[in-house]
């Protein structure tokens, strides 16, 4: 989701006394509400026989799609990539003009406007590309997550990460959504041990809910005693506690993005070969390492080095053809 925001961004300044209502699954509502200068309603996605991110509610599936059309959007926008599925979803709103990204040819007709998905570019940046084929100036390509008073509040009271003091320490993030696309446990924290006695840091072991055996995985690995949050923090404390860290060693996925938005330095490890689209643009911040075989731990020390010893600017976004390492 917050591969979206530069897009909203750029509505939002071309539009700016629109009413921006975001149709999402229902885990969206919060992102709805912490980007209110950007989004001023959240609909619930009653969910799509092949979209298989949530059960269908048929029971909700005819009221969703009657009240849509009967207050007629002016515009509605497809952002879920080029599937026809999502497409077909979308033109079912019953907006005046819909438009977004398509497989194939581009498709040009009264009341649709559709482009062929870009080949190149980050998410964001694709996002982004279709507010700018639409007419919208870009408001900046960056990623952003606002922190809340509630979310410092809430980092506060948490017993696991308590006593920490900010830039003392540096955060671990071993798993992601897709487990066979993990950097191996014992690589985790071998690399963890030498960043914290090479730099002195505590090392802080984070985790989205089901991921706490991996973590556990990693802390048995572990000559240094790490602190342990898996589970104890909702995104928002969780944010807090990334944005005060020194450095961040995940694999690819939604906690990559979260440092690129709180300007976090970070090495994130790469399964997958299409790291130009899922890396974050400040390549000098967020070093991204593919290694499907774990056999590069010495090139994800030597780039956590280069973050820590302060060589790499870190509030820079590269432009052009940057390497990955």
């Amino acid at each position: 989701m917050l591969c979206v925001v530069p897009a909203l961004r750029a509505l939002r300044a071309a539009l700016p006394e629109a009413h921006v209502a975001l149709v999402g699954l229902p885990s969206a509502e919060q992102f709805t509400q912490r980007f209110a200068g950007y989004i001023d309603e959240f609909i619930a996605f009653p969910g799509h026989p092949l979209l298989p991110e949530q059960p269908v509610r048929q029971g909700a599936l005819a009221p969703f799609y009657l009240d849509l059309c009967t207050r007629r959007f002016a515009l509605a926008l497809q952002m879920h990539g080029g599937d026809d599925v999502c497409n077909d979803i979308v033109s079912g709103f019953g907006a005046q003009v819909m438009a977004g990204f398509c497989r194939g040819p581009g498709v040009a007709r009264a009341h649709t406007q559709l482009f062929p998905y870009p080949a190149v570019g980050t998410e964001s940046e694709r996002l982004l590309g279709l507010m700018e084929r639409l007419g919208a100036e870009p408001a900046g390509a960056d990623l952003e997550f606002p922190v809340s008073q509630a979310d410092e509040d809430a980092l506060a009271a948490c017993d696991a990460v308590a006593g920490l003091s900010p830039r003392t320490y540096f955060c671990i993030h071993p798993g992601a959504r897709e487990r066979d696309t993990c950097w191996p446990p014992p690589l985790f924290a071998e690399a963890g041990d030498r960043i914290a006695s090479e730099f002195g840091l505590q090392p802080v072991l984070t985790a989205a809910n089901g991921e706490a055996d991996r973590t556990a995985e990693v802390a048995a690995h572990m000559r240094h005693a790490p602190v342990i949050a898996a589970n104890a923090l909702p995104i928002g404390p969780l944010a807090a506690l990334l944005r005060d860290a020194r450095l961040l060693l995940c694999n690819d996925g939604c906690v990559s993005d979260l440092a690129a938005a709180l300007r976090t330095r970070s090495v994130v490890v790469f399964h997958q070969p299409d790291i130009a689209r899922r890396a974050p643009l400040d390549r000098h911040a967020h070093r991204c390492i593919w290694d499907p075989d774990g056999a590069r731990i010495q090139s994800v020390l030597q780039h956590a080095r280069a973050l820590l010893d302060g060589t790499a600017p870190s509030r820079q976004r590269c432009v052009g053809m940057w390497p990955y390492w």
